[in-house]
C-alpha cells in the first residue's frame, strides 16, 4: 500500500526543531492523518503558525512514487552491448590466442559488414579498438582482457592484459573475461574475475564472463551440471553476463537458465557442420531461455557473415524457426 506524508511548516520565532522554521515529514499510515492535525495544532509559536500548518498539512506527497528515474552507466552500456535484453555478439579475440585464423585477417572489415545487420555487439582484443579505422556507433564493443596462446606450455591459463579503467579511455561498453573451470590454473582466473568484476562494478562497466569447464578434472565439458556450477560461478563472483557452452538439448540447458540469476549465452564452439545445425542450435537454446548467443567461427569464417548474421537475428529477435531463417543465407545446408 502506498504510504503519504504530511507536511508540516512552523514559523516559530527563534525556535528550531517544530518551532524553528524547519519543516517536518510526518508518517501518515494508519491512523496517522489525526496523528498529524494533534502534533499541526499543539505546534509552538505564534498564531501564524497554527494557521499555517492548517493550510500545509492538507498538502501531501506520494513519497515513493517520487523517485526520480535515471539510468545508471552501467545500464546505458549494456543497452548497446544487448538490444530489449537479447544478445548477437561476434567474439572475435581468438588473435591472441590463435593468430589470425581465417576469417579474422582483417576484423575491421567483419565489424563494418555485419554492423547493421542484427549484431548487437562484438568482443575483440584492445588493439583491435586502438586500429578501427572509424567508429562503429550502431554496435557496443566489448573488450577482451583474458589471454593466453596455443603455443604456450600452459594454454589454459588466462592471463590478464587490461583493466577496466583503460576499457573506459577505450571507449568501450563493457569488459569480457575467459575462465577456465576446472583444471590447475582456475584459482588465480577466478581471482581475477573477482577483482575485475568488482572494478567494473565501481566504473559501471557491463562484464562479460566466458565460463568454460575445461582442466583435467573435466571429462565431459558439456555436463549439465559441470556447465550449470561453471555458469553459476561466473554469476556469483559478480558477472553481468555468462557466455557458456550450450548443453546439448534444451531441457537440461532450460534449469541452467533457470539457476543461472545473470543472462546466459551460448558460445558457438567449433565449425558447425552445417548452417542449419548453428541455426537449430539457436532455436533449441533461445526456446530453453538464452539471452543469446556469441559465435565467432560461425559467423567470421562464414563465406557470407552478413547474411549469417540476418538468420540469426531473425531466430533471436523475431522468434522465426530455423527452418525459416535459413532461407536469409541462401543455402540449402
Amino acid at each position: 500500500m502506498d504510504r503519504f506524508f504530511y507536511l508540516i511548516l512552523d514559523r516559530g520565532e527563534g525556535r528550531m526543531g517544530a518551532g524553528g522554521g524547519q519543516e517536518e515529514a510526518v508518517d501518515e499510515g494508519e491512523g496517522g492523518q489525526e496523528e498529524a492535525r494533534t502534533r499541526g495544532d499543539r505546534l509552538p509559536g505564534s498564531g501564524a503558525c497554527a494557521r499555517d500548518a492548517a493550510i500545509v498539512r492538507n498538502i501531501y506527497f506520494k513519497w515513493e512514487s517520487m523517485s526520480i528515474r535515471m539510468a545508471t552507466g552501467a545500464q546505458l552500456r549494456m543497452a548497446r552491448i544487448m538490444r530489449r535484453g537479447r544478445m548477437l555478439c561476434i567474439p572475435m579475440d581468438h588473435g591472441i590466442s590463435n593468430g589470425p585464423i581465417e576469417g579474422l585477417e582483417d576484423p575491421a572489415s567483419v565489424i563494418y559488414r555485419c554492423q547493421g545487420r542484427g549484431i548487437t555487439s562484438v568482443i575483440v582484443n584492445k588493439g583491435i579498438i586502438k586500429a578501427l579505422p572509424e567508429p562503429v556507433p550502431r554496435i557496443g564493443v566489448l573488450v577482451h582482457f583474458s589471454s593466453s596462446t596455443s603455443l604456450s606450455m600452459s594454454p589454459n591459463r588466462k592471463m590478464l592484459t587490461g583493466t577496466v579503467e583503460e576499457a573506459v579511455a577505450l571507449g568501450a561498453d563493457g569488459v569480457s573475461l575467459h575462465i577456465n573451470v576446472g583444471g590447475r590454473e582456475e584459482p588465480e582466473m577466478l581471482e581475477q574475475l573477482g577483482m575485475t568484476a568488482a572494478a567494473c562494478h565501481r566504473w559501471g562497466m557491463p562484464l562479460l564472463a566466458m565460463m568454460y569447464p575445461r582442466g583435467e578434472n573435466i571429462r565431459d565439458p558439456h555436463d549439465p551440471e559441470v556447465v550449470a556450477h561453471a555458469a553459476r560461478i561466473g554469476a556469483e563472483c559478480g558477472a553481468d553476463i555468462v557466455k557458456t557452452v550450450y548443453t546439448g538439448d534444451p531441457d537440461s540447458f532450460a534449469r541452467i537458465v533457470k539457476s543461472t540469476p545473470v543472462p546466459i549465452v551460448i558460445a558457438g564452439g567449433p565449425r558447425a557442420e552445417t548452417d542449419l545445425d548453428l541455426l537449430q542450435m539457436t532455436e533449441d537454446a533461445m526456446g530453453a531461455g538464452a539471452a543469446g548467443v556469441t559465435y565467432g567461427r560461425n559467423i567470421f569464417a562464414h563465406n557470407a557473415p552478413e547474411r549469417m548474421v540476418g538468420a540469426l537475428a531473425a531466430i533471436i529477435f523475431k522468434g522465426a524457426k530455423a527452418a525459416e531463417a535459413i532461407k536469409r543465407i541462401g543455402t540449402n545446408q
